[in-house]
């Protein structure tokens, strides 16, 4: 049998994954207590766990050292990629957002708007949709801050519960997209392991039936 080996995204996804596998009836002990290893085996089974950060994951889904990958939609949208998306998996849930200081008439005006985020291709992608001449600023850590220090007229982040929105002045005018996590397969992949991979994508399928049943 072929070894099918499949890239987490380390953290939320990860521990989430990992239960959802447990769920399927996989003994994912050696993954729950990993260590510093970053490559682990489920035992008695051919399948081999990777982690990495969600960047990688595609990257190593999209050149074939990983056959599936588990990783968040947002990164899907910004990364792109070769690939297929087979599975929305339902947890890991959010959205993409457009936020500015509370009040604000962000769209009232005709000059560029100067928009900071994590995701410039997203943003990108959004505002030309709308044909408005946007200026990108790339932030890598808390992007919130761009607007309350006067960098940027807007912000487009990932957004849960809105509540660091609101404790730094922020509000949402906007939903760009909804984000969960979702399981992509290398193209090769899908058709050298074919019978591993769609067992796979059936058990968990199934699963989630019987779970909204």
């Amino acid at each position: 049998m072929n070894k099918l080996r499949i890239a987490l995204t380390k953290g939320r996804l990860e521990k989430d994954t990992v239960l959802l596998l447990e769920q399927l009836g996989y003994d994912c002990e050696a993954v729950k207590n990993k260590g510093r290893k970053l490559v682990l085996p489920i035992k008695n089974t051919n399948i081999e766990v990777v982690l990495a950060k969600a960047n990688d994951v595609i990257t190593y889904v999209e050149n074939g050292v990983c056959d599936i990958g588990v990783v968040g939609k947002d990164t899907i949208m910004e990364m792109g990629g070769q690939f297929y998306e087979v599975l929305d998996l339902g947890y890991g849930r959010c959205r993409f957002a457009v936020a500015a200081p509370r009040g604000c008439r962000f769209y009232d005006g005709f000059e560029v708007k100067r928009i900071a985020t994590k995701y410039p291709a997203v943003a990108r992608r959004f505002f030309e949709g709308k044909c408005m001449d946007v200026d990108i600023v790339k932030i890598e850590g808390s992007v919130e801050l761009a607007p309350i220090l006067g960098l940027s007229d807007a912000i487009v982040d990932i957004v849960e519960t809105g509540t660091t929105l609101k404790e730094n002045g922020l509000e949402v005018i906007e939903e760009v997209a909804d984000i969960s996590a979702r399981m992509i397969v290398n193209i090769a992949s899908m058709k050298l392991k074919k019978p591993e991979i769609e067992e796979l994508l059936t058990k968990i399928e199934s699963f989630r039936k019987g779970k909204t049943a």
